[in-house]
């Protein structure tokens, strides 16, 4: 795949098999379940810590980097690791934290505590001896964003139904019809016959009396979530993107679709076919780390090649906050690969994340051609709302 004489390399695209000895997922999901039920806040925290340290960007933790950093300028501290951080790797507030930092006695009790909480981590195997993240802390940073977001999505009814206008043998029963040659018998409409051979008079079921169910199909849909993982996600919007990957994935699958995933920054970090492996799904959306700039035209053709070339419904959702920036003419060839999947079959939407006037109206072209909707997230809060709201319009 290439852009001119440019190449984009995929650095990941593989199937993740779990390692031998390692807990696996469903075992740590019912440890999990298990915590909250305990209400092990612990638990909960640890997984939090290494969600958030993802999406601050870091692969692993110095406890004696961090210290430093807060003693000598707490201000860019606080822009590196975020409040979150600060406050579950020390056990202080940020604003107790930044008060006393100067003082010598708070100084090296904060030291202690750092320590404490890192090497806590490696004990738990959260933490690999290195300092660096493992698969198991993986895992749960997964499962805590999983709960989180379920947690959010549930109580507030977001999850609706997706219901197209096909027929479907498995769908529910709606309307009913005439008895055709081939239709099933489980499907008939026996209350509606009998009234039916009732009203003309009938002594004895005739075919014509005969009624069966229409059932209602949700219509099998493709689709995929193409996340910006450029530099100036970094953080709450990353997270708050992560979340909404999560609801998709949730919905989605439970509805029998299927989902795939693109990550791409400067170039295609991670792609999924889609699939109905949510384990996978979310573990991945876990892992995204923000850097770099911003390259659609790759994340564009990624997904062409990504969708199977059956005719079935096949979305692609795009979700950044900035223009392309990779490139000579960056703006013309998004729209130039725009075309090209829409002649693929492919319907494009974008959520765009405080997008400036510029690039606003390339997003409105982009839909225009991807015959897909715009929406524009303002507040971060609704950014799984406004995924879920898109995957609802698909029929």
């Amino acid at each position: 795949m290439s852009i001119g004489s440019e190449k984009t390399q995929v650095k990941n695209f593989s199937k993740i098999e779990e390692l031998s000895g390692k807990l696996t997922f469903q075992q740590l999901e019912d440890k999990f379940m298990h915590s909250v039920l305990e209400n092990d806040k612990k638990t909960i925290d640890s997984g939090k810590l290494i969600s958030d340290a993802i999406n601050q960007g870091m692969s692993s933790f110095s406890p004696d980097l961090m210290f430093d950093q807060l003693v000598k300028n707490y201000s860019l501290a606080k822009q590196i690791f975020g409040e979150s951080i600060i406050r579950l790797v020390s056990g202080y507030e940020p604003d107790y934290v930044k008060k006393n930092i100067g003082i010598p006695e708070f100084q090296r009790e904060l030291k202690e505590k750092i320590k404490q909480r890192i090497d806590e981590l490696k004990e738990e195997d959260l933490l690999q001896k290195d300092n660096s993240l493992s698969e198991k802390g993986i895992e749960l940073a997964s499962l805590v964003l999983y709960f989180e977001e379920l947690d959010k999505i549930i109580p507030k009814g977001i999850v609706g139904d997706k219901i197209s206008k096909r027929t479907f043998v498995y769908g529910e029963k709606e309307n009913s019809r005439s008895y055709k040659k081939g239709d099933r018998y489980r499907d008939i409409a026996l209350k509606k016959s009998v009234k039916l051979a009732l009203r003309r008079g009938h002594t004895d079921f005739e075919d014509k009396d005969l009624r069966v169910f229409e059932r209602q199909s949700k219509g099998q849909t493709y689709i995929i979530y193409a996340l910006d993982a450029s530099g100036s996600m970094k953080g709450k919007k990353i997270e708050a993107c992560k979340k909404a990957g999560i609801a998709l994935a949730y919905k989605a699958i439970n509805e029998k679709d299927k989902v795939g995933l693109i990550v791409f920054g400067s170039e295609i970090k991670e792609a999924i076919e889609p699939t109905s492996d949510f384990t996978r799904l979310i573990k991945e959306i876990t892992r995204i780390k923000a850097s770099k700039e911003t390259d659609i035209v790759s994340t564009l053709q990624k997904a062409i090649e990504l969708f199977p070339k059956e005719d079935i419904t096949k979305h692609l959702i795009l979700l950044t906050d900035a223009l392309p920036t990779k490139g000579d003419t960056p703006e013309n060839s998004t729209l130039e690969e725009v075309s090209n999947a829409r002649n693929k079959g492919i319907t494009i939407s974008l959520i765009g994340i405080n997008l400036d006037n510029k690039g606003k109206k390339l997003a409105e072209e982009i839909v225009e051609l991807g015959q897909g909707r715009l929406y524009v997230a303002r507040n971060l809060e609704n950014v799984d709302q406004i995924v879920l709201e898109d995957y609802y319009s698909l029929v």
